[in-house]
């Protein structure tokens, strides 16, 4: 599938660098076309004569080459790619692509490009997780750009955590499946619940639970990456899927959720219910502000509408629908009576008990439960790469 195909890669200054050459050797000889584009930090970690004899092609470090008069035009580098690969990404490099600066070929190069782009993000752990970076992450994902993200391992520091470059022959292959799957789900209708929901007590309070949306996000992404037309339901969350595959409705409480999900779940091929939807929402919300009087206050609650088991009875044979479980003991029992009582094909399931999983995390660690009672059990990985592994099996096994 990358026979022909015209990579771009971009090289930022960090010590995973080094790793480069190999994914130059092995893209050459899949049958792809690359040049490289680096920045002048880079070039303390591997060289411009080693990367343009390995790509066959001169590097372009500054837009202009004072020794022998040569423009390298970012403009030309950007239309000329099938795909840009940014790797290793530095933390730096990838603040200034969040905010747009464009100090460097690189950079230029990088708001100038009009195929995919792919970064790779590779630093120390405690850089990767600081809230600066994971924000930067997810900026360059909401203008469309495809995360590679990196895995836990052995880093330059001595430390061991996330924050290792992912593997040139991995990054290789996910540029082949990309190619070879791009459009896997053309044609199909999916529907994703995402976030939290919000149960109103009065004007100024309420109730509602700690998800992120990041899951939803994610699965809204790789879906329409993959070429399906997604409609998005989501709570209020901080950040909303950006693509042009995706519709996005804004909703608030369960009851705005049914109602939305059940219109448009008879027009969808999958049904994917991400969201953390209250299961009770206060009886009789106020219209004025309550003022704190008594030494105690009771609140009546009223249970929610069901919508995964209602989609369940109305599920057709053409029709996938998976649900999610957050479990804090029993799991898998618990998921299992789930999975059976709400008609699912599968149910992905996660717990609080196990570190990095769960809300409020950019990672998440899963096993999947078909119907069958079949169980599958992933690592712990970006949020990213739980939605691609969710969409695999979806592939695989049900379509």
């Amino acid at each position: 599938m990358l026979k022909g195909k015209k990579i771009l890669l971009g090289i930022t200054g960090g010590i995973a660098a080094y790793k480069i050459p190999f994914l130059i050797r092995l893209l050459i000889r899949e049958g792809a076309f690359v040049k490289v584009v680096m920045t002048s930090e880079a070039c303390n970690f591997v060289t411009p004569l080693t990367l343009a004899a390995l790509s066959q092609n001169p590097v372009s470090i500054e837009p202009f080459n004072q020794n022998d008069g040569t423009w390298h035009s970012h403009i030309e580098l950007g239309s000329w790619a099938d795909a840009f690969v940014i790797a290793p990404l530095t933390a730096n490099t990838m603040a200034k692509m969040a905010t747009g600066i464009t100090d460097n070929l690189l950079l230029a190069t990088y708001l100038a490009a009009r195929c995919p782009v792919f970064y790779a993000p590779s630093m120390d752990v405690d850089m990767y997780h600081h809230k600066t970076t994971q924000q930067s992450i997810s900026a360059l994902q909401l203008n469309g750009n495809i995360l590679i993200a990196p895995h836990v391992g052995e880093l330059a520091s001595g430390l061991t955590g996330m924050g290792r470059l992912e593997e040139p022959q991995n990054i290789v292959a996910i540029l082949h499946n990309y190619f070879a799957g791009q459009q896997t789900l053309a044609g199909k209708n999916i529907l994703i619940s995402s976030g939290p929901t919000i149960e109103p007590i009065d004007p100024v309070r309420f109730i509602s639970n700690h998800s992120s949306g990041r899951m939803g996000y994610a699965l809204a992404l790789e879906a329409a990456s993959r070429g399906a037309k997604v409609t998005f339901v989501s709570g209020p969350v901080n950040e909303y899927p950006n693509h042009s595959l995706i519709q996005i409705i804004r909703v608030n409480s369960a009851f705005e959720m049914h109602n939305e999900c059940m219109e448009h779940f008879s027009k969808s091929d999958i049904a994917i219910m991400a969201a953390a939807v209250a299961d009770y929402t206060p009886q009789n919300p106020e219209v004025e502000k309550i003022k704190k009087s008594e030494s105690s206050f009771s609140l009546n609650l009223v249970k929610t509408r069901d919508i995964l088991y209602l989609m369940g009875k109305q599920k057709r044979t053409d029709q996938v629908l998976v649900g999610f479980a957050l479990e804090t003991n029993n799991e898998i029992d618990n998921a299992i009576v789930k999975l059976n009582t709400k008609n699912l094909d599968f149910i992905v399931l996660n717990t609080l008990n196990d570190e990095g999983a769960g809300f409020g995390y950019n990672t998440n660690k899963i096993r999947i439960i078909d119907k069958y009672q079949t169980v599958t059990e992933f690592e712990l990985k970006p949020k990213t790469g739980v939605a691609s592994d969710i969409f695999d099996v979806i592939q695989k096994k049900f379509i």
